[in-house]
């Protein structure tokens, strides 16, 4: 087996990037916090979110950038960064969101949610001098710690939507 490698996402990747997503999204949520989904409303917001066509429009969405982490073909991670979408007051037009971080379970404890973090701060940093922007779930006290680490604080919340449920969201923001 080969170390993972940390590259740009392409085209090609939409459906395994979709499949990653959706199934990290239930491990992270329904499995792993035990959140009790209408399965109406998370097959609705799953098919939104990961779908093939979704996933191949966010790919192609100006001024965001994807980078996946992967391992003899299989995608193991994945992050996301662009314009920030928040509804935050204070948020303005230049701003940068670190939109996604998704690590497949079977992955965890390689270090590549770190590198990921790591690339896409760096990235966020080098393409705007505004505040850095994102949005974690209320219950997830680890990535609540990892990013005020990273100097996020947590400056609002808002109602993120998993098909008509929702979910209380905590924003978190740098500089």
């Amino acid at each position: 087996m080969t170390a993972p490698v940390i590259r740009p996402a392409r085209p090609e990747d939409a459906a395994a990037l979709g499949a990653l997503g959706r199934r990290t999204f239930v491990d992270t949520f329904v499995t792993g916090f035990g959140i009790p989904y209408p399965t109406a409303d998370l097959n609705a917001f799953l098919d939104a979110s990961f779908d093939l066509e979704p996933t191949l429009k966010k790919l192609a969405e100006p001024g965001c950038v994807w980078w996946v982490a992967e391992r003899d073909g299989e995608l193991l991670a994945f992050a996301n960064a662009g314009p920030n979408g928040l509804p935050h007051p204070e948020a303005r037009s230049g701003d940068l969101e670190l939109r996604r971080l998704y690590v497949a379970k079977s992955a965890q404890g390689l270090g590549l949610g770190t590198a990921l973090l790591t690339l896409a701060l760096d990235w966020m940093q080098t393409n705007t001098a505004r505040p850095l922007w994102i949005g974690v779930w209320s219950g997830n006290a680890k990535a609540q710690r990892l990013y005020a680490a990273r100097g996020f604080e947590k400056v609002g919340e808002y109602d993120y939507p998993v098909g008509a449920w929702r979910d209380r969201e905590f924003i978190l923001r740098r500089g």
